[in-house]
């Protein structure tokens, strides 16, 4: 059964994100192994409750380390915690001094989200925010999608598959992308996501193949910045972080706040918002602890 924690009044949000709640080993290039609470759904969720936007997040997890979802209930996020045997346990290794080259180990996943665990909330953009692929599978797109949903996935969690014995994450191709792609009314990828799913690096060759398998947003992150192409037209805004000490959770953030402001704004204002919030992000480790008003500074002096 689904449980909630910190439900008020009516459960109608702005954006939810669902996935697994998760901790993170950290163990940067030549520094220091540190483990704390994850996920694409954590980073994604503080990103948009921060600046503002009334947000949920369906995680499923093991109870008994309820504690790790308490800053998402600190900052106002209503919490629905889809019971799971165990919480995904992720190893994130940077064997060199380039941040976007990891080795991926994921010794624990809480399992499959099926659509009966889901609760019925009422939201204006639901978002798929996995980490692997142990968490969605296309019964739960498709139905997701018939209920009438603005659905859009990281596409990270298709890509990222766990080998069942030793655990390690490689990234593969997935069957099902162009499916998928013409269920979803927005999309997030990193660059490395996009070579595999489209057999190219060039950022806007990749959005306009997705494109073209009936996706009508695509956003893609890579070092320098973000792309993002929508309906026929291609935008790209650099980032303009100082340091990439918080290099962890960098596409989850940039499309989180590119949701978040897509909103009320178009796409070339959404664009520049979330490149300048996640470059503050990048600056300093863990999820994006900012204001709007620090963003807009950003944006004003950077972008």
């Amino acid at each position: 059964m689904t449980s909630k924690s910190n439900i008020t009044g009516k459960n109608s949000y702005d954006i939810t994100f669902v996935g697994h709640m998760c901790y993170d080993e950290i163990t940067p290039f030549r520094g220091e192994t540190r483990v704390s609470p994850g996920s694409a759904v954590l980073c994604g969720a503080m990103v948009a409750a921060r600046i503002g936007k009334k947000v949920a997040a369906v995680v499923k997890m093991s109870p008994k380390d309820e504690e790790i979802i308490a800053p998402m209930k600190e900052n106002g996020i209503d919490v629905y915690l889809i019971p799971g045997k165990e919480t995904t346990y992720s190893k994130v290794i940077h064997p060199v001094a380039d941040v976007d080259i990891r080795r991926l180990i994921l010794e624990k996943s809480a399992g499959m989200i099926r659509i009966d665990e889901m609760p019925g909330v009422q939201t204006r953009f639901m978002h798929l925010a996995g980490i692997s692929d142990t968490e969605f599978d296309m019964d739960l797109i498709l139905k997701l999608k018939k209920k009438g949903y603005d659905l859009s996935a990281d596409m990270q969690s298709f890509v990222r598959q766990v080998n069942p014995v030793t655990k390690e994450i490689t990234f593969g191709d997935v069957p099902a992308k162009k499916e998928i792609a013409g269920i979803l009314n927005k999309v997030k990828m990193d660059v490395v996501e996009a070579k595999v799913l489209t057999g190219t690096d060039d950022l806007e060759k990749a959005a306009i193949i997705f494109e073209g398998w009936g996706c009508p947003e695509i956003v893609i992150t890579q070092a320098e910045g973000v792309l993002a192409r929508v309906n026929g037209k291609t935008y790209y805004e650099k980032f303009s972080n100082r340091s990439s000490v918080g290099r962890t959770g960098r596409g989850d953030t940039t499309f989180a706040a590119y949701l978040a402001r897509r909103m009320d704004h178009g796409p070339e204002e959404s664009l520049k918002f979330a490149a300048a919030l996640v470059s503050i992000k990048m600056e300093s480790p863990g999820p994006f602890d900012g204001t709007l008003e620090d963003v807009l500074q950003r944006m004003k002096e950077r972008h």
